[in-house]
């Protein structure tokens, strides 16, 4: 595991018994003592602090907000310059294609945009931007971590060191001071559950990880129990749900790129791939990603191939994600269909084994979001 790269936390992570795995070229906890259920259990019922340090951090500058954000809406379909300050807002790269190259969330921080991107994607992402975007400066942030603190009680954790965080809305941005640390803080994650993403000086990040574990309420989470909560979310995980073989609306995800930037809008199109993905608004999709719920307590996971029925031969899509929801007590998937069966409480069946078990096409999410709206 030496070659593999070490978040800020790489040393507490290991005092606190994690397991250590490689996960997008960092060594990254997958799970504490407390193990992977009850990790997604205590999150659910109180609040988990994740270390997604692994993250790339990113600030976009031009002469001013506007001047980055119409630079920005040449490689994203999302309202950039409509973001209002202090706002976050996500989004996704496109390719030429339509096909979604990665997902990153996007804050007007006043005089700068700041974005945070996947680990596997952020090489890559960085320099996409930086081919690309004209007349600004992209910068990658490589001195903080980055925490996520998730669940019911994480608003009152962070109240007690910033009576602050408690007046923000999900989806609001902050520079407040936890501590000694400046932090830059957002009101969102990646688990359906209200709480925070916390940007924090990578020198200060093991200090304010302690404070925020001697809260009764705070455990430490891994990655493994992150995945099934955000699966319960319903959220796409890059390189499972979502991928350059896949468009937004083909994923679901039309309700991330904004009217202005939709056919009428006042700056339609300009992103690669924007003739398919509008065209795709207007005529729809073949295929579509839905919510999956297999009859029975087996789980179906990533590859399991789909069909209409139990004798067809040719396949109807294919399971990206799947696996045990601990809060719904039974398994859960999601996968792309055709259009036709993408119709909730269409009965389609996935091949196991060799043998075809039936799934029930369900809305997302299978667990209802807990946000501070």
């Amino acid at each position: 595991m030496s070659e593999l790269l070490h978040t800020p936390l790489h040393d507490l992570n290991v005092e606190l018994g994690a397991k250590m795995v490689p996960f997008a070229g960092y060594a990254m906890p997958v799970q504490y003592p407390m193990g992977v259920l009850q990790e997604h259990i205590h999150t659910r019922e109180k609040a988990g602090l994740f270390d997604v340090s692994h993250m790339g951090q990113v600030i976009i500058k031009g002469d001013d907000y506007a001047v980055a954000a119409l630079a920005l809406e040449t490689l994203v379909p999302v309202d950039i310059l409509g973001l209002q300050q202090d706002r976050q807002r996500y989004g996704f790269f496109t390719n030429d294609a339509g096909g979604i190259m990665d997902d990153l969330m996007v804050a007007n921080r006043g005089d700068h945009i700041f974005v945070v991107v996947n680990a596997a994607c952020k090489p890559a992402d960085i320099a996409h931007m930086k081919a690309k975007l004209d007349g600004v400066t992209v910068t990658e942030i490589t001195d903080r971590a980055l925490l996520a603190l998730q669940g019911p009680a994480a608003e009152a954790v962070l109240t007690a060191l910033n009576p602050k965080a408690a007046d923000m809305r999900f989806m609001d941005v902050a520079t407040l001071m936890l501590g000694d640390a400046e932090c830059w803080i957002s009101r969102s994650g990646y688990t359906g559950e209200d709480g925070y993403e916390i940007s924090v000086p990578a020198a200060q990040a093991v200090d304010l990880a302690r404070h925020l574990l001697s809260h009764d309420d705070v455990a430490a989470i891994g990655l493994g129990a992150r995945d099934s909560l955000r699966m319960e979310a319903g959220l796409c995980l890059y390189g499972h749900d979502i991928g350059t073989d896949t468009t937004p609306v083909q994923a679901a995800l039309n309700w991330a790129i904004q009217k202005a930037r939709r056919t009428g809008g006042a700056r339609a199109g300009g992103f690669p791939g924007a003739d398919v993905v509008l065209a795709e608004f207007t005529n729809g999709a073949p295929t579509k990603r839905v919510g999956l719920k297999p009859e029975g307590r087996a789980p179906m996971r990533e590859g399991v191939v789909l069909f209409a029925n139990t004798e067809d031969e040719v396949p109807i899509g294919e399971i990206t994600s799947g696996g045990f929801g601990p809060t719904i007590g039974g398994p859960m998937a999601m996968g792309y269909v055709g259009t036709a069966q993408a119709v909730e409480g269409t009965v389609i069946y996935g091949e196991l084994r060799g043998k075809r078990l039936p799934l029930t096409v369900t809305k997302l999410p299978f667990t209802p979001a807990n946000f501070k709206r």
